[in-house]
């Protein structure tokens, strides 16, 4: 019982980090919140179900195309909206809100789309479970953490090991620096929009075989990708990863023994704990000023 508790906790801990690293890039990168990253993630989901099972392609195959589309969509986000409202110099919380009405906008078109009914995932694997350490595990959460924990160290790789991930965390330190050494600010921007749209969308299609397809699986999920950031440490990613799998072991356990009716509430009350005692979260990062 604990173990599959504890793997549960994993694969929805895994889902919070890839959210929360999203949030994490894009506030390194504009100083900004995307509230828009949960529905990102539920598109995601019904855009891997389109190509898995409606268009019968292979999984791997559905999940590239699906991870290349949220690209596209969150560099359009970045340069069509974001850009044009900083250009026109409003408030941040202005910006902030254009996330928003994203979030909304994004809720409804799914919904016009693809019904509001849930859907559901054929087998991705042909065997259901695999046995780790004599308890059977269902083999699409598995799939899940494996995954995760691979993006999240190709991400660390790509940040600090390539030239283009360099340039991308220039622009976010010094956008005018990085110009002067011929980076274009604007662009490395835009791709850490479209790389946390990745994120979020392939979170999607590696969490709808285990939960099922459905209009609000992202509203929830993006809020607590949203507080496992902050307590990992806002801007930070490693702790974006930490953070999430943390809270992610912490509700399920607490769902699993004590009341699944409270993990909502224990969630959050973990993160009003920390912005009270440790608002830097647990890698003590510091605000970004701008």
């Amino acid at each position: 019982m604990l173990f599959q508790v504890i793997v549960s906790g994993f694969v929805i801990g895994c889902v919070y980090g890839l959210i929360a690293l999203g949030y994490s890039l894009i506030y390194k990168a504009s100083g900004l919140m995307n509230f828009a990253q949960g529905d990102v993630l539920t598109l995601g989901c019904f855009l891997g179900y389109t190509f898995y099972t409606l268009l019968g392609l292979p999984y791997w195959l559905s999940l590239i195309i699906t991870a290349a589309i949220a690209f596209f969509f969150g560099m359009g986000e970045e340069r069509f909206i974001i850009r044009k409202l900083q250009n026109k110099n409003v408030l941040t919380v202005y910006v902030v809100l254009a996330t928003i009405s994203i979030q909304y906008i994004l809720q409804n078109s799914i919904q016009a789309i693809w019904g509001p009914n849930m859907l559901s995932y054929p087998r991705v694997f042909p065997w259901n479970n695999v046995t780790i350490f004599g308890v059977n595990i269902q083999t699409e959460s598995v799939f899940c953490i494996i995954m995760s924990f691979i993006l999240m160290m190709l991400l660390q790789v790509f940040m600090n090991h390539t030239k283009f991930g360099t340039a991308m965390r220039a622009s976010a330190l010094d956008a005018k620096a990085a110009k002067a050494c011929g980076i274009n600010p604007s662009f490395a921007t835009g791709v850490t929009w479209g790389i946390a749209a990745a994120l979020a969308a392939t979170a999607g299609i590696l969490l709808g075989p285990i939960y099922g397809v459905f209009i609000m699986l992202g509203q929830t999920i993006g809020r607590k990708g949203f507080a496992a950031a902050i307590m990992g440490g806002y801007g930070n990613v490693i702790g974006a990863i930490v953070g999430g799998v943390l809270l992610g072991l912490i509700e399920t356990m607490s769902a699993a023994y004590w009341s699944s009716t409270y993990k909502d509430m224990i969630a959050y009350g973990l993160l009003l704990i920390f912005l009270y005692v440790k608002p830097t979260g647990i890698f003590n990062e510091k605000a970004l000023n701008r």
